[in-house]
């Protein structure tokens, strides 16, 4: 028997990955942070840490981590999961900065450097509408890997 894929709208296709990533993002975040915080629980709260930094940094990788692992598991290549690896990041980094200078605090550095991180995953993937719009199922990961000639 012969299995049928529906033609999804490149729009849908596209708003449909964006959120596959933030689920992967948020069970990440739910699964690994906790582990994290378990770990430096006994830790006194003057140490490294504990910095609001430090902590975001932390946050991003919880949140990366499975959502690189679901590109690659939907068969993107590396240079695009690397992109949206990268702009995770990038929502806090940009606001590092502020956090030294006292302009925000931890709290803000929290909401302001999440939201951002959504803003620079959309311009990731409106970089690329191709690559997130698509099908990736029938693409091996070692054969997309590969930068054209």
């Amino acid at each position: 028997m012969t299995k049928t894929h529906r033609n999804r709208p490149r729009a849908l296709s596209f708003a449909l990955h964006y959120l596959q990533m933030v689920i992967a993002m948020v069970v990440g975040m739910m699964v690994l942070y906790p582990l994290w915080q378990l770990a430096v629980g006994g830790v006194p709260d003057s140490a490294w840490v504990h910095r609001a930094d430090v902590d975001s940094l932390v946050m991003a990788t919880t949140m990366v981590i499975p959502m690189a692992a679901w590109m690659r598991f939907r068969g993107h290549a590396s240079r695009p999961i690397l992109e949206m690896s990268a702009a995770m990041y990038a929502g806090f980094l940009v606001l590092f900065p502020f956090l030294w200078l006292g302009v925000i605090d931890a709290g803000g550095l929290m909401l302001l450097g999440h939201v951002l991180m959504l803003l620079f995953m959309l311009a990731a993937m409106l970089a690329r509408p191709a690559e997130y719009s698509g099908s990736h199922a029938h693409h091996s990961p070692a054969a997309t890997d590969q930068e054209p000639a």
